[in-house]
């Protein structure tokens, strides 16, 4: 986690409110920062386009965008390889753990679901944590049929060990951009993040989700 980085998001939603208290401008809520951030950071109307591999031979920015998250992810998970000189098994595993220390106690579903993961992924996931300890799993003294996974002491251990590690690969994955560049890049990230989840929560058939997505955008 990089929370240099989260200290800037904060500030600038300080900057936000207090700007829009004076000119109320955009709605006080996700939606109204993100718009705000465009304004502020909007580029040059009449610069050019940047250009990409193959672009002349007609390959689509969204092409360029797909390869360029998939490459991103790929970069992300060889720092996240020198995190504990290999004592996790995959950035997953201390992903998952921030996540229980952050928000509390899920299920196992809400857990999977949080962190965006297939449900045989998350549940190898889970299973690993467990065998080592590192989280827990115990019957809800309000529903006796509902299991909660939390993070042990043992785990809460393991992630304050290792998190300065996992702070230096949080900030190599943001690599050479600048601090403007970066909080466009939150609120770019943010709006196609809300997009997608929106159709995440449905659940969709596969066979579905496509037509139902580009449905919306057409």
């Amino acid at each position: 986690m990089n929370f240099d980085l989260i200290k800037s998001v904060v500030e600038l939603v300080q900057k936000f409110t207090e700007q829009n208290e004076d000119k109320i401008l955009y709605n006080n809520d996700l939606q109204g920062f993100i718009q705000w951030i465009n304004a502020s950071f909007e580029d040059d109307s009449n610069s050019e386009d940047p250009l990409w591999i193959g672009k002349e031979l007609g390959r689509s920015s969204d092409s360029v965008i797909n390869t360029l998250f998939v490459r991103i992810g790929r970069y992300a998970k060889m720092y996240s390889r020198s995190i504990g000189k290999s004592f996790f098994s995959s950035q997953d595993d201390f992903i998952y753990m921030i996540s229980l220390k952050a928000m509390g106690a899920m299920t196992k579903m809400e857990l999977i679901r949080h962190n965006v993961s297939e449900k045989s992924t998350g549940v190898l996931i889970i299973n690993r944590l467990i065998h080592n300890q590192w989280i827990e799993q115990t019957v809800s003294q309000k529903d006796k049929r509902t299991k909660h996974i939390t993070i042990t002491e043992k785990g809460i251990a393991v992630l304050e060990e290792h998190m300065e590690e996992i702070r230096k690969a949080s900030k190599a994955v943001v690599g050479n951009l600048t601090h403007s560049e970066q909080m466009l890049l939150i609120a770019i990230l943010s709006k196609l993040d809300e997009f997608h989840a929106s159709f995440y929560q449905m659940n969709l058939a596969n066979d579905s989700l496509l037509d139902v997505v580009n449905k919306k955008l057409s």
